[in-house]
């Protein structure tokens, strides 16, 4: 009996795209990615992948876009119902655990960051964070923890970069050696 074979709807396809976005921007940036390389990851020609994205810039930022909504998604289902102290450190686990198992996002997340000269792309990077930020806000956190927080936060990335995120080296332990002040 012969394959029957499903066409994807367009929204689908649109998923299967930003997924082999984020794989090829997190590896290669903005400026070094392949749309042709994307469109071959995701199944599809390139001409198809414009006409659903318009642009690199758009698909670039509809990619920026999806993973600021899976980590604020990540953010929502982490806390549940937990507020203040409690909520900062199920964020934190939450957020470790996903850069681990999955560094790439915090690759594209970087390569959004180095794109900034931009525009276009430094306003949805800063969108996406701006919503993370007001997510933690609202979980009753004090101003100056969700300063910590999100400080924290990024010597995290910038340490997950440099491949030390599990290192003893003596220097990184004493870095990483912080109490977050949850006092709340």
């Amino acid at each position: 009996m012969a394959e029957v074979r499903t066409r994807k709807r367009a929204d689908e396809r649109r998923e299967d795209i930003l997924v082999a976005a984020r794989a090829e921007f997190a590896a290669h940036g903005f400026d070094g990615a392949s749309t042709d390389a994307i469109a071959r990851l995701a199944g599809i020609s390139q001409p198809y992948l414009f006409r659903l994205f318009g642009t690199k810039k758009d698909l670039f930022i509809a990619s920026i876009d999806a993973c600021q909504a899976d980590l604020l998604a990540l953010f929502r289902s982490s806390v549940g119902e937990l507020r203040g102290a409690a909520a900062l450190g199920a964020l934190a686990e939450a957020y470790v655990e996903l850069i681990r198992r999955e560094p790439q996002r915090l690759h594209s997340q970087m390569q959004a960051y180095a794109a900034c000269g931009d525009p276009q792309i430094q306003e949805a990077t800063r969108r996406g964070f701006r919503e993370l930020v007001a997510f933690v806000e609202d979980l009753g956190v004090p101003e100056e923890n969700v300063t910590q927080f999100f400080a924290m936060g990024m010597l995290i990335n910038v340490i997950s970069m440099l491949g030390t995120l599990e290192s003893a080296e003596p220097w990184l332990v004493r870095l990483c050696d912080f109490k977050l002040d949850t006092a709340t």
